[in-house]
């Protein structure tokens, strides 16, 4: 280290010889280091810039292929070489101060050697003497430091060194302010130990004045600005206490000296000028839709072997035709229908991803192997969709491409296919453009397209392509029902379903609806929303508490939702704004009651469409409606219901009317699929 120690011991030397003061000598030389070493500073402040003027592209990488970190790594590592960025530049300055401090540490050790730059001979002359006279340890880091004092004591033991040296020795006076900057705080004690508190201090404002001036310390989070700040302060007061104290007092300076130094690189190379705040805050804004993905998912090692395993199998397969998503095991019912017919229809594999890695799809799969099934969690997930490269592409997610979950960017000919899993209005529950970047729509029934053709002419969407292919979910529950045995009870069964939105029937009128129907004839079930089960549980357990003492025989509550015989073994439902009202309706043909609580409503551009929701017409065609407020009579209005006959007819004419293919959905929707699939293989075919 000879060759670090000595350009910096005669730089101390020369301000020392100036100044003949210790302190204001090391407050030069800290000055004249910032100076000369201002260059290193300039190019490690525009490597600064560049980085901060590239995050916007590196944030999208990110974006681009999140999940993958090996091809985010090897893109970010190409963007740096095209730009010209070293990523190493910002270690720069902490090894130069580093290197600055271990010099600095071995020039106070070694006064005689660098400050005083007495001959070799003589200091090892000098040592000797202290060695012999007083006990010194010649091989202790501080020899030289304890030499100093010895012959500043005892003058007269050192008579026979030069007297030239004699008095360089006598005139160094290591003290400044009243700091004898040769001690060691920690053995030293006392008013010393001020100094690697100053020493903390003025790293505390360097790291403050940083995170405001510095463009790259400014851009980092709290969490990254709070652990660079850790550590400075930290190694400013770790090292002012076990080092001598003119180490501290460099440090303070050396702080003190680059806020003005950053002042000046700020002038010198202004970040504005190089730097798109806009285009950077953008970017942040749309990286943090993805950082909080999965963060909810506690999965085993495992599970995350098995998605590994899964993904790598999934993009294994070339020519994938036919690809399903399903956001959990409770999806694959509106697929069912249409992925039978395409088993029984096509030749073609169908590949079924899920987020569940309890998908039912996993079971089916072990008796059907032209079922490939792949569990892929929410953050891989992402990366997934924008490799994906297939045929069709089957969903019952909305708002594809407007969050996370974006089209693919290596195959622009996917056909995207959105399914529905509720046989109601597209315009009041799904959000403003949920639908607008899938290329077909599986409708409900006829009512959707024109929801849709005003929505596309509304906001300038691309017109899609509609099919009128109908409800299969509605046909499956058909058929389990007709093939239900009938019970004949004493009293009517009433279903309380409500949904679980924000004052639904259990948050707003229970207790009133209760009191008007208890002892009036009835057997009361009520049944709340699985979500409103997952997101309120406390909330249901108090209600439940609360009709415990409840001796009437006529009451209980429904928590186990795996079953459907509550529902369609029921004689009429009460709900507020709930989808299953309407599948009991067209599957029983029986009435039901509606609560005119305040409806939920997704997307507040549906007053623009000028069709009527269903959520709305249907209130009165299939049911009755109730305002909350006015439940007292209930109990007479609901008989009243039961004894009207004219409403199987009445039902069974609006679902006919409204939902389309009933009894063929499977089919209209498993050939559209195998019609779409050979339309691309034959565009593949014609362009090479």
């Amino acid at each position: 280290m000879e060759a670090l120690y000595a350009p910096l011991g005669w730089v101390m030397r020369v301000c020392y010889d100036l100044l003949h003061n210790y302190g204001l000598a090391l407050i030069l030389f800290t000055l004249l280091t910032k100076v000369i070493l201002f260059p290193v500073s300039l190019w490690v402040h525009a490597n600064g810039i560049k980085m901060v003027r590239m995050e916007p592209a590196v944030n999208r990488l990110k974006i681009r292929y999140f999940g993958d970190e090996d091809r985010i790594a090897e893109e970010t590592s190409r963007l740096y070489k095209q730009e010209h960025y070293s990523p190493f530049a910002s270690v720069v300055p902490i090894a130069v101060q580093l290197l600055l401090l271990l010099g600095l540490i071995q020039i106070i050790y070694h006064p005689l050697t660098y400050v005083l730059a007495l001959p070799k001979d003589v200091t090892l002359e000098v040592l000797r003497i202290a060695s012999a006279s007083m006990g010194l340890d010649a091989s202790a880091a501080s020899a030289e430091m304890s030499a100093v004092h010895a012959v500043q004591a005892a003058p007269g033991l050192f008579s026979a060194l030069p007297e030239t040296a004699v008095a360089s020795v006598l005139g160094l006076n290591m003290r400044f302010l009243g700091f004898d900057l040769s001690a060691v705080p920690m053995t030293a004690g006392g008013f010393l130990l001020m100094m690697p508190l100053l020493a903390g201090l003025a790293a505390l404002i360097l790291s403050l004045c940083q995170n405001r001036l510095n463009p790259l310390q400014a851009s980092q989070g709290k969490v990254s600005q709070l652990i660079s700040m850790g550590f400075s302060v930290g190694l400013s007061l770790t090292l002012g206490f076990i080092v001598p104290a003119g180490v501290g007092f460099y440090w303070i300076w050396s702080n003190l000296f680059s806020i003005l130094q950053q002042l000046v690189l700020n002038q010198v190379y202004k970040p504005e000028k190089h730097i798109d705040y806009e285009a950077l805050a953008a970017s942040r804004k749309e990286l943090a839709e993805y950082t909080g993905i999965g963060k909810g998912e506690k999965r085993s090692r495992e599970l995350i072997r098995r998605e590994k395993e899964d993904y790598r199998r999934f993009f294994s397969v070339g020519n994938k035709h036919l690809v399903f998503y399903s956001e959990g095991s409770g999806f694959y019912k509106y697929f069912e229908k249409i992925i039978a017919y395409l088993l029984a229809n096509s030749k073609w594999k169908i590949h079924y991803i899920t987020s569940d890695p309890k998908d039912q799809i996993f079971e089916l799969a072990k008796k059907e192997p032209r079922i490939e099934p792949y569990y892929i969690g929410e953050k891989k997930l992402v990366t997934l969709f924008m490799k994906l490269e297939a045929d069709v592409m089957v969903m019952t997610m909305s708002d594809l491409g407007n969050y996370q979950y974006k089209k693919s960017y290596f195959s622009k000919d996917i056909n995207y296919v959105y399914v529905f899993h509720y046989p109601l209005s597209t315009h009041m529950v799904l959000h403003t453009g949920a639908l607008r970047h899938y290329d077909t729509i599986f409708c409900v029934g006829d009512f959707q397209f024109e929801e849709i053709r005003q929505t596309e002419r509304l906001f300038g969407d691309p017109e899609q392509t509609l099919l009128a292919c109908g409800y299969g979910q509605l046909e499956k529950l058909y058929e389990s029902y007709q093939g239900m045995k009938k019970v004949k009870r004493e009293r009517p069964r009433v279903l309380i379903a409500p949904s679980w939105q924000q004052d639904n029937i259990l948050d707003s009128c229970l207790d009133a609806l209760l009191n008007a129907l208890l002892g009036q004839g009835f057997d009361l079930v009520v049944r709340p929303h699985p979500e409103y089960m997952k997101r309120y549980r406390p909330r249901m357990e108090e209600i439940v508490h609360r009709y415990s003492d409840y001796s009437g025989g006529d009451l209980s509550f429904e928590l186990d939702f795996s079953g459907n015989e509550s529902i369609f073994g029921s004689d009429v439902v009460i709900t507020d704004w709930s989808g299953t009202a309407y599948e009991f309706a067209f599957v029983t043909e029986k009435p039901c009651v509606f609560i005119d609580t305040p409806p939920k409503i997704n997307n507040p551009d549906y007053e623009k469409i000028t069709v009527p929701p269903l959520e709305f017409t249907l209130r009165d065609q299939v049911g009755i409606r109730l305002q909350p407020e006015q439940l007292q009579n209930a109990a007479g209005q609901i008989k009243a219901l039961l004894s009207d006959m004219s409403y199987g007819g009445r039902i069974r004419e609006i679902r006919d009317r409204i939902i389309a293919n009933f009894g063929h959905s499977g089919e209209v929707g498993g050939q559209y699929l195998i019609d779409a699939v050979k339309a691309q293989i034959k565009r593949r075919t014609e362009k090479g």
